[in-house]
């Protein structure tokens, strides 16, 4: 792979590790500011719900600024971001802090994807594109884990500033390696609105928001999970972070080859097969040997749902691949929002062990809209995509 996709994947890395690396130490946070872990939860669903918000409107507004100095700009602000919130000295400052870089994230992925496809032959673009795209394995693999070990090992204020550093070195590589990269070619919103008319994407759509609100119900609660009911310290749950995000790169590996050869039995399988995780993590959360190995299973598996998400818009708006890119962001973001919400009302309202219940329900309700199919695109959707040449992107 070209440096310049390095360099990309690197940004997105330390955009993940911003994003992600509160669930580690939403204990710590909670505990801090002496706010219910509910409430602390907020730092997570509410940079979500930003980006589901803003996500679309954002990368259309900035669609004819140099996309060098967009991407540089974004990572910027992260850097200000982990500062501020490191030195926050309440938890209004600190919230602030990261709903500002929300509005961002979007933009960021949806440009270093398209820049990403733009830097290989065609037909190495999903192999580009993949690799950009695994900066959020990556990012649960490293980031998570290691803010959280920084913050048990300093304090959390030093985990903020781990992740500043991360987006510091991507925005230096960015700045000196990666070329300007001024916006030439007029886009129409055409072929995009165009794609909107398909109701089968939306379908999936709130497929994504109910699964990935599934997915997040509970692991966006894993530290405290790990904390209240398999009873480990803080280097015991950073550990059980590296091991979750350590399965997730096979796992992303392994949907990826299961997809290839048939995307609905791969989604359905994944569903059927969280759910069976989120039981034995409710059965067995309690014994540190065996949620040790329900934790590996649960990253391997888990990782998915993110590529299982991508494909299936995707592949309902070729025609719009960075349309489709902004709208899987920010739906996944919603459910990510949701569930962080519905999570912490059932741990406030139930405890947390019974946290894993809300997600299961979700779960089965994304199962049910997976036999949901309301029309299939239309051929000439297709031809026009490929008379654009944008199939290619998708």
């Amino acid at each position: 792979m070209k440096r310049s996709i390095f360099i990309l994947a690197l940004g997105g890395f330390g955009i993940i590790t911003t994003e992600f690396s509160v669930i580690g130490i939403l204990p710590v946070l909670a505990k801090a500011f002496q706010i219910s872990i509910d409430t602390a939860g907020w730092l997570l669903s509410g940079f979500a719900l930003t980006i589901a918000v803003t996500g679309p409107f954002t990368v259309l507004l900035t669609s004819r600024i140099n996309r060098k100095w967009l991407m540089t700009g974004a990572l910027s602000v992260f850097v200000l971001s982990n500062i501020v919130s490191a030195l926050s000295p309440n938890f209004t400052l600190l919230m602030i802090a990261r709903i500002v870089p929300a509005l961002l994230h979007p933009v960021f992925w949806s440009v270093a994807i398209a820049t990403a496809s733009r830097q290989v032959a065609p037909k190495d673009v999903p192999k580009a594109v993949a690799a950009v795209m695994g900066a959020i394995s990556v990012g649960t693999v490293l980031g998570v884990p290691l803010t959280t070990y920084i913050a048990d090992l300093v304090n959390w204020h030093a985990a903020f500033i781990t992740a500043g550093i991360i987006n510091l070195l991507a925005l230096a590589m960015l700045v000196t390696y990666i070329p300007s990269m001024p916006v030439t070619e007029k886009h129409t919103q055409r072929s995009q609105v165009r794609s909107l008319a398909n109701p089968q994407l939306w379908v999936n759509l709130l497929a994504t928001i109910i699964m990935i609100a599934g997915m997040f119900s509970t692991y966006g609660y894993l530290a405290a999970f790990l904390s209240k009911v398999s009873l480990m310290n803080g280097k015991e749950i950073s550990l059980m972070l590296l091991l979750f995000g350590g399965a997730s790169v096979a796992g992303n590996w392994l949907a990826g080859i299961l997809l290839s050869k048939n995307v609905m039995l791969t989604t359905r399988l994944f569903i059927v097969a969280l759910i069976g995780v989120h039981m034995l993590a409710y059965f067995f959360g309690g014994m540190f040997i065996p949620v040790t190995a329900i934790v590996t299973l649960w990253g391997l598996i888990h990782t998915g749902g993110f590529l299982i998400c991508q494909t299936r818009i995707s592949a309902e708006a070729p025609e719009a691949p960075e349309l489709a890119t902004s709208l899987m962001v920010s739906f996944g973001n919603a459910g990510f929002a949701l569930g962080s919400f519905l999570g912490g009302l059932v741990i406030t309202r139930f405890g947390i062990q019974n946290v894993v219940w809300m997600s299961i329900l979700c779960l089965l309700a994304a199962l049910a809209f997976s036999f949901v199919f309301i029309k299939k695109r239309a051929a000439g959707t297709a031809t026009f995509a490929k008379e654009k040449g944008t199939a290619i992107a998708a």
